[in-house]
């Protein structure tokens, strides 16, 4: 039988989109976060080109992390289920096959457990494949997110500052666009500062609401 190859690489190509969210957050406690709550000072002045490391924003991020969190728990029910259903379509593979080399089953009921395997695994695939679609939709507003909420401060915190520009760098060894720079032109910590104390304060309007409206009706 032909279908032990195809189901086990639908199940591979899963797993490979659950690590390529999981290594999102892989370097995610490896910096020291800002304080947060607390305000950090920038040194550049005024009309000043600056800049801040991308990679540890959304790994610092609470926004981001708490997104990703979300998102790793439903790639990770998606996953699971799609390893039951391959292992459940597996199982009878092996079993028709077993069947087949004893010699038990005659000609017509070997045509037709065979056809019904192959009707099962058309369906497998269409599942995997729909469920990997949604996994990359997920994944995709999750990063829409995380990028909309980064750019909308950025903006309001440049209204106060006035920098000639913001440049996001990002990259260990050899950083890029940003290669070498001076360290007070350096933003970063400022900026995560400021994004964690909004998402803080923002998640307790949302978390006061429901309070609010359940007091007020009764």
């Amino acid at each position: 039988m032909k279908q032990t190859p195809l189901i086990l690489s639908i199940i591979a190509l899963v797993a490979v989109a659950a690590l390529g969210i999981a290594q999102l957050t892989a370097d995610g406690n490896s910096k020291k976060k800002a304080a947060e709550g607390e305000a950090v000072e920038v040194t550049a002045k005024e009309g000043a080109i600056v800049w801040y490391d991308l990679d540890r924003v959304l790994n610092e991020y609470d926004m981001a992390n708490d997104l990703r969190s979300v998102v790793e728990t439903k790639v990770q029910s998606i996953q699971d289920e799609i390893n039951r259903r391959g292992n459940k379509l597996q199982s009878d593979v092996n079993k028709f096959q077993s069947d087949l080399d004893k010699g038990v089953l005659i000609r017509s009921v070997a045509e037709q457990r065979n056809q019904k395997l192959q009707q099962q695994q058309a369906s497998f695939n269409n599942y995997a494949a729909q469920k990997q679609q949604e996994m990359a939709e997920e994944q995709q507003v999750m990063m829409n997110q995380i990028a909309d909420a980064i750019k909308t401060f950025i903006d309001q915190f440049n209204e106060e500052h006035k920098y000639a520009m913001i440049i996001a760098t990002q990259g260990g060894i050899l950083p890029a666009p940003v290669s070498c720079a001076d360290p007070d032109l350096d933003i970063t910590d400022a900026l995560l500062a400021g994004l964690n104390s909004e998402y803080v304060k923002n998640k307790g309007k949302e978390t006061s609401t429901p309070a609010q409206t359940e007091t007020k009706a009764e």
